[in-house]
């Protein structure tokens, strides 16, 4: 059986990624429609399904589509999605819209793919931060209860979308070259050769919106209503996948061998040991997320820490969406 498919934002860099990523896994896809805005209308893309001119999407461009896999920002994601509802389509969304929704499953294939069923039109595709985390994380969780999880992300220019390596790539160039100011429109500051330790606004308590996420969609991924989560997001200068060094604080105490081999054995993992460990330039690319550094917290006794890495674009949000599609029609 196959099946009718449309990206909604297909021009975008996940967009296109979605498209890549269905032809990889052989999605058994009928028809793929591409819609954009009208800016985008009537571009000509070649895919692996051949060539496929881009529509504007509207509320009538659903018609006749199974599965709608969003790549779009918030405001056209909450537009559209009524529309998407109406038209019998099952809409898998990228966006932040509806991740907190009760009504909307927020999933990550290796860790709750049953909470797909739960769906009334919409699924929800979590943060790419979240994501990656939790698939390294998946496997202390099996040997016990997380109670909580200090982490740092060091989160690459891509995520900031399509301007971020070129910002980041002309910046370095103009200061190399001597220029003792660079432009800055991405990003609120230089990110060439810097660090910026804010993604997303501030809220009342002094943490991003960014930084909120892991624990809020944390708690509804791995149904831990509990869980706490103390979180820095930082943007560096890397062009593509994101790291996170994460303390994982569990009920019990655990033996580090038994973390290794438990984490060796989550699909979507790799276990590095020793002087390997992850780094993005290895992690792009690709859609399995690298977890090494592992070792025992000094502070408390059952505390895990470790350092992992993946493809924010793929893992963390084009792949994620194509597996819940998989999902949905398996």
């Amino acid at each position: 059986m196959k099946y009718n498919l449309a990206i909604l934002g297909a021009t975008g860099a996940v967009g296109m990624e979605m498209i890549n990523i269905l032809a990889e896994r052989n999605f058994p896809v009928d028809e793929l429609r591409l819609l954009a805005s009208s800016r985008s209308a009537g571009k000509k893309i070649d895919t692996p399904f051949g060539e496929i001119t881009v529509i504007e999407a509207t509320s009538n461009a659903f018609e006749g589509i199974d599965i709608v896999l969003g790549a779009a920002e918030n405001d056209i994601s909450v537009r559209f999605a009524e529309d998407i509802k109406k038209s019998g389509a099952i809409y898998i969304d990228n966006s932040s819209a509806f991740r907190m929704n009760d009504d909307v499953p927020l999933v990550v294939p290796e860790i709750n793919p049953e909470d797909v069923k739960k769906h009334n039109g919409i699924i929800a595709n979590p943060n790419c931060t979240t994501i990656i985390t939790l698939v390294a994380i998946n496997g202390i969780r099996k040997l016990s209860e997380i109670k909580g999880i200090y982490a740092s992300s060091y989160q690459a220019v891509s995520g900031a979308g399509a301007g971020g390596p070129v910002e980041m790539y002309e910046q370095s160039k103009s200061i190399l070259n001597g220029e003792k100011t660079v432009e800055s429109k991405v990003f609120a500051h230089q990110i060439a050769f810097n660090l910026i330790p804010q993604i997303g606004g501030f809220g009342e308590n002094g943490y991003s919106s960014e930084e909120m996420k892991l624990q809020n969609e944390g708690r509804k991924i791995m149904h831990l209503p509990n869980l706490t989560v103390s979180c820095t997001c930082v943007r560096v200068p890397v062009e593509r996948s994101h790291s996170i060094s994460a303390n994982i604080i569990t009920a019990d105490r655990l033996e580090l061998e038994d973390v290794e081999n438990m984490i060796a054995k989550m699909p979507g993992c790799k276990l590095m040991m020793g002087d390997e460990y992850p780094m993005p330039i290895d992690t792009s690319n690709q859609d399995t997320v690298f977890v090494g550094r592992i070792r025992r917290d000094l502070v408390n006794e059952n505390g895990i820490n470790l350092f992992c890495c993946g493809d924010q674009v793929r893992k963390g949000a084009a792949t994620n969406a194509v597996q819940i599609a998989e999902l949905l029609i398996n």
